[in-house]
């Protein structure tokens, strides 16, 4: 059984590396077991997944990762965690170390990777969780499914639906990719260093973007454009892209959405034909 990171262990690491986590890279280590064991679970991962994980840090979900799958390719930013993380894990699960590829790179640039990965499992730096989840999903379509752990308030604009305050361009975006679901929450507390926000746990289910002739680039300039100054009304909101207040309304109306809408309350399969209608 792999000897997974405890907080003894996790600061004894950190020690031996003369590590300063850093805000900067939203370096915050899971110190408990059970947590990490816990994600394992929720994400499904079994013996014949090739698991990508995005900044492992000192190995503690990576470790756990390893107790179930066929593969892990870690991608760190890190130089430091990422030349530390194959010995970390050759001392606590020798026999699993040959699973384990780690990639140095900023996870935003990466675009080929080892091997297609079936399943998306991380602990996703806060101020960049929503940028590189986009960037995984429009690069890599071999995973279908993954669970990924973010701020709480990330994890609710993921998941949130049409409608909501909190329904906005991560929100929308996430939809033209997949199903996504908050499913749990992660206390502060199993964390070092202790952050002061709560962590979210959000699944992910890829499915079929809408049917549309609109680039999925031109849909997504419609709802950056809608949320832009998400008090306006849609025909002012999206004036510019449209070339005029006027121009906009009929092409809202074509789409079959109330010109006088907000952007909160459009699905994206309403952007969608909204972004046929402004460029067909």
């Amino acid at each position: 059984m792999t000897r997974l990171l405890d907080p003894t262990a996790v600061r004894e690491l950190a020690a031996r590396l003369e590590l300063r986590p850093t805000k900067q890279r939203g370096q915050n280590f899971v110190t408990d077991a059970n947590t990490v064991r816990r994600i394992v679970q929720l994400a499904g991962v079994g013996e014949s997944d090739t698991v990508l994980e995005i900044g492992p840090g000192l190995g503690s979900l990576t470790l756990a990762l390893l107790d179930v799958a066929e593969q892990v390719i870690a991608i760190e930013i890190d130089p430091l965690l990422a030349e530390a993380l194959p010995g970390t894990v050759a001392e606590r699960a020798p026999e699993r170390q040959h699973r384990l590829q780690v990639i140095r790179a900023d996870a935003l640039r990466v675009t080929e990777l080892p091997a297609p990965p079936s399943i998306v499992v991380a602990n996703l730096p806060y101020n960049v969780s929503v940028p590189v989840l986009l960037h995984l999903l429009a690069g890599f379509d071999s995973w279908r499914r993954g669970l990924v752990m973010v701020q709480a308030e990330v994890a609710d604009r993921l998941a949130a639906e049409p409608g909501s305050k909190i329904y906005g361009v991560p929100s929308v975006k996430m939809a033209w990719y997949a199903a996504t679901a908050r499913i749990g929450s992660v206390p502060p507390r199993v964390f070092w260093p202790v952050p002061n926000v709560e962590s979210g746990l959000v699944s992910i289910e890829r499915r079929d973007p809408p049917q549309t002739t609109a680039t999925r680039e031109q849909v997504f300039a419609v709802v950056d454009a809608a949320f832009a100054q998400r008090r306006k009304m849609l025909r002012a909101a999206l004036a510019g892209l449209a070339g005029s207040s006027a121009a906009a309304s009929t092409a809202l109306t074509a789409a079959g959405v109330n010109p006088t809408a907000r952007g909160e309350t459009c699905t994206v399969e309403q952007f969608a034909r909204i972004a046929e209608q402004l460029h067909g």
